[in-house]
């Protein structure tokens, strides 16, 4: 059970925290698909202390996200907690502590992955943060630094003891990365040694992971990144599962093409500009197009238009194009 605050879930799906991903936008249409939490990107501690205006718009959070969580990220201490206090202005339903990030500009210095060095540093530095604000604090990290200092156990009992309501665990080393397979076992072991909630993160890359994460571990939730960002159905086909044992919903080619528009208005009506929307919104493509006939292809053309006219008229032609063209065969190569 994820019981943290006012939250009260079962066997909720979690929306990772991702940067240049979870925008508004991006949390918006994810909870339409079925997110029961979603977080913002990765919030600076330090330019958020500077009033950093890029940094600012992060925190920007709206009712229909809820439950949502912003998430702060740095190694050093005060601007940790004023960050905290600047956060907490915004009234996410969590605050949660980036203890887990293993990208060398952010681990090496300290912060992210970097804080389970020194356990008792950030034992400390969470401490002051719960104290510091009346929202639930929460902590994602890592099973440890490297295979030779996986050092959870350790860490998850020390941040239950400063206060913190729940803890996300990416079951993988700083050292690995996205690297390898994570291990999930490090769940059930953290869970005896703990009370709070303990959240399931790592190769969870579609349905079928999320009911095999569930099936093997005794998880209180469990939080989704990239599998996510190519395929946001995600959230809606794994809960079609748990409830039916099979998915009942078809993702059609309308479906697809539709949801690729109404997300790109979503980042349109976020950002300053037109092209501040649509060229970050190119990665989204290869997700929505995956499998189907002659993607490559439309790919190459989305990827150089600006304008969303263009987009749209490009992608309601390539749905024409595959509502008129017969199925492939079964031995036929799609690309």
């Amino acid at each position: 059970m994820f019981k943290v605050g006012n939250i009260n879930l079962e066997k909720p799906l979690l929306l990772a925290p991702m940067e240049d991903v979870t925008d508004i936008g991006f949390r918006k249409l994810c909870k339409e698909l079925g997110a029961d939490i979603v977080y913002t990107e990765f919030v600076n501690s330090d330019g958020l202390v500077r009033r950093n205006k890029k940094t600012e718009k992060k925190l920007v959070i709206t009712e229909e996200e809820r439950p949502v969580g912003i998430q702060i990220y740095g190694g050093n201490l005060q601007p940790m907690i004023d960050a905290a206090k600047i956060a907490a202005e915004k009234n996410p339903d969590i605050i949660d502590v980036n203890a887990g990030c293993w990208v060398k500009k952010i681990a090496g210095r300290g912060a992210g992955a970097g804080l389970m060095k020194d356990p008792v540093y950030l034992q400390n530095m969470i401490g002051e943060i719960v104290k510091s604000v009346q929202i639930p604090v929460t902590v994602k990290t890592r099973i440890g630094w490297d295979e030779n200092n996986i050092n959870i156990l350790d860490v998850a009992k020390r941040l239950e003891d400063v206060g913190i309501k729940a803890l996300t665990i990416h079951c993988r080393t700083r050292s690995q990365g996205h690297s390898g397979s994570p291990d999930w076992s490090w769940i059930q072991k953290i869970k005896e040694v703990v009370k709070i909630p303990v959240v399931l993160n790592g190769g969870v890359m579609g349905a079928n992971d999320v009911i095999s994460a569930y099936g093997q571990t005794n998880a209180d939730g469990i939080m989704i990144a990239r599998g996510a960002i190519d395929h946001p159905w995600i959230f809606r086909e794994a809960k079609e599962l748990m409830a039916f044992g099979k998915t009942v919903t078809e993702l059609t080619y309308e479906e697809r093409i539709f949801t690729a528009l109404k997300h790109l208005k979503y980042e349109i009506t976020l950002r300053d500009t037109l092209r501040h929307a649509i060229l970050p919104f190119r990665k989204y493509y290869s997700g929505y197009l995956k499998g189907l006939r002659n993607a490559s292809r439309v790919r190459q053309v989305l990827v150089r238009l600006e304008e969303y006219d263009a987009i749209e008229e490009t992608l309601l032609k390539y749905l024409e194009e595959l509502n008129s063209a017969p199925a492939p065969d079964r031995d036929e190569e799609i690309i």
